[in-house]
């Protein structure tokens, strides 16, 4: 582990200091505060590395689950009379099931069926992320604090009073009294309400309803009344210098330099500014009120979003995985990175912090700076724990309008142009009146708008269940029989390819891909690159058993042919079918990377332009 150490302590160090400002940042828009952040990169990053299958993998709190973890946290908060400190062991209790349900899934051994989610429900899904963290850092940009506002809390005074004397109607119902024979006891126990209990359960209900994408939009019209200039000025310089340092240089993290310039400035010019919540100092100690105060019944309401969130980030952390082996030209072990992610969130739920995945854009850092083994992931877990343990009162003075800022550019970086570009030019392939809509742009669309108006985990569902029937339909009109996208070494030559010249052997290799090329059967065919040796100059890909070639797919054939290209290895297409043509046409895959005069209608054409253009060795 230390033969690279040199390359890992630069890596962690470099990793862990791109992730500090986003720490901080997605803690304290999870609902939980700064510590919270930092405790999950601090936990995540050590132990998922120590653990994990990916040697190059740096992992934290991510947008997308820092998303889902919004939901539970408001959701439980709520129904806690709006008490954090209340609240925190059953939240906490969730994310440790979701930690729990990602080492069961490793040890199952179910992070290989990860790659059957489609394409178009991920893409919906990471631009409904974008929307709701861009949406909801709104308000404290412009430094607008709903439940802070006297006059729209007391709208929901009325309200406030209904659910108090509903709360005490329970607690009697709890306790065996009988309110319509003993109603002078609920007249006693409403006598004891103060005016200050009545304002704390208004503002909760305030803060509740100016929450989500909804909430936000509903009290934007009043937020714009009661702009604070100073903190949108921090946020819009934070934003700016985000943006503008990259393009002076990507070797020090933009991110990092907003937050301390625009803090700085803040903090020096003592400007009245509103700081983000005091960091506690002090070594981290694990809650164990998870334990002492578990109730089954305030986590059996969010078992599934604890499922939700294991399964959201294994798929974030084996994504990520494949970026780190593309990089490295090494293999990652899938089960094993589950059972290490689950692990980092369990420990990071027992001492507070919020649940997290792999992150792509530390670990590519991670990798550019000579990070090589799992030492690097673990030296950017203890840098973070340094860094919390001697900096805690000087972060405690960041401006909340710095981390809005930071989080608005991640909100917009986090949604998924590619997909978002890709709509005008998908295959109408539902018909619904003289209307033709294309069936992967519904799906991604009605993902994205229910994940950001509605419940993240409901259109997730929803999203997958309609692929699976699209897809199915798809399937039966084809009448297309089982996908069959063999490994190279697994090719079996078809009866026309017995005369192939024996001279060109070692340079040209045919690819057969039989059967639709979709968002379950692309594996195989993603190797394509690494299995061809080097000794080879072209590659013959077969379509003509191909009937179909989804968004998933098409995508996979991109990245193939790209890869195939830089290696300097000539791609020829033979009989390409009339719907896989058009959805390569549709991104220029031809003729950007398959010139049009490389596609042939039958292999002995193929044969006679390799026999003029190819020489023998």
């Amino acid at each position: 582990m230390f033969k690279h150490f040199r390359g890992d302590l630069f890596g962690g160090i470099t990793a862990g200091i791109v992730a500090l400002p986003l720490a901080l940042a997605f803690g304290v828009s999870s609902g939980l505060g700064p510590s919270a952040g930092l405790y999950g990169a601090i936990f995540i990053s050590f132990f998922a590395a120590l653990f994990g299958g990916t040697n190059t993998q740096i992992s934290g709190p991510t947008a997308p689950m820092t998303a889902v973890s919004m939901v539970v946290i408001a959701g439980i908060v709520a129904i806690n009379d709006g008490d954090i400190n209340k609240a925190l062991p059953a939240i906490l209790t969730i994310f440790l099931l979701a930690g729990i349900m990602q080492i069961g899934l490793g040890l199952l051994g179910l992070g290989k069926y990860i790659k059957y989610i489609p394409y178009p429900v991920v893409s919906g899904f990471m631009t409904a992320i974008g929307v709701i963290i861009l949406v909801t850092q709104i308000l404290p940009a412009i430094g607008y604090y709903p439940k802070e506002d006297s006059e729209y809390v007391n709208r929901f005074m009325p309200d406030a009073e209904e659910e108090i004397l509903e709360n005490i109607l329970k607690d009697e119902a709890g306790e065996g009294i009988l309110v319509l024979e003993d109603f002078e006891e609920t007249i006693k126990r409403a006598d004891e309400i103060t005016p200050a209990d009545r304002q704390k359960e208004a503002k909760t209900l305030a803060a509740k309803d100016a929450s989500g994408v909804v909430g936000t939009f509903k009290v934007l019209p009043r937020a714009l009344k009661n702009i604070n200039w100073l903190e949108l000025g921090l946020a819009l310089a934070t934003i700016f210098i985000i943006y503008g340092f990259k393009r002076v240089t990507t070797a020090v993290p933009s991110t990092l330099v907003a937050l301390i310039l625009v803090s700085g400035i803040a903090y020096g010019f003592d400007l009245a500014y509103r700081p983000i919540e005091q960091i506690p100092s002090g070594l981290p100690l694990p809650n164990l009120e998870i334990f002492t105060a578990f109730k089954i019944s305030s986590i059996s309401p969010y078992i599934f979003t604890a499922l939700t969130l294991a399964l959201l980030g294994a798929i974030d952390s084996l994504l990520t995985s494949v970026v780190a082996d593309n990089m490295t030209q090494t293999k990652h072990k899938p089960n094993k990175e589950l059972v290490g992610q689950g692990i980092g969130n369990s420990v990071a739920a027992l001492f507070g912090g919020i649940p997290g995945a792999g992150a792509t854009i530390r670990t590519v850092v991670n990798i550019n700076s000579g990070g090589k083994t799992k030492l690097s992931g673990m030296i950017s877990g203890i840098l973070l724990l340094m860094i919390f343990l001697a900096l805690g009162p000087v972060a405690s003075q960041i401006p909340a309008a710095v981390l809005a800022g930071i989080l608005v550019t991640v909100g917009i970086g986090v949604m998924d142009y590619k997909g978002l570009k890709a709509i005008p030019y998908l295959p109408k392939d539902i018909k619904l009146g003289p209307i033709k809509l294309s069936s992967e742009v519904i799906i991604m669309l009605s993902v994205m708008v229910l994940s950001s108006v509605w419940n993240l985990v409901y259109a997730v569902g929803i999203g997958l269940v309609f692929a699976s029937l699209m897809f199915m339909k798809k399937m039966g009109d084809l009448t297309a029989q089982r996908s069959d996208v063999k490994a190279l070494s697994s090719e079996k030559a078809w009866a026309d390819e017995k005369d192939f010249p024996k001279d060109l052997a070692k340079e040209v290799f045919i690819k057969h891909v039989k059967g639709p090329l979709f968002f379950g059967s692309t594996s195989e065919f993603q190797q394509l690159a690494q299995q061809i040796p080097y000794t080879a100059t072209t590659v013959i890909i077969r379509l003509g058993r191909m009937q179909y070639l989804d968004q998933s797919g098409l995508y996979a054939m991109e990245d193939v042919l790209q890869d195939l290209k830089n290696n300097n290895v000539e791609v020829l297409l033979v009989a390409i079918l009339e719907q896989p043509k058009y959805m390569m046409e549709r991104i220029d895959i031809i003729p950007d990377l398959i010139a049009r005069e490389h596609i042939f209608n039958d292999f002995k054409s193929c044969i006679n332009w390799i026999e003029r253009n190819i020489k023998n060795p």
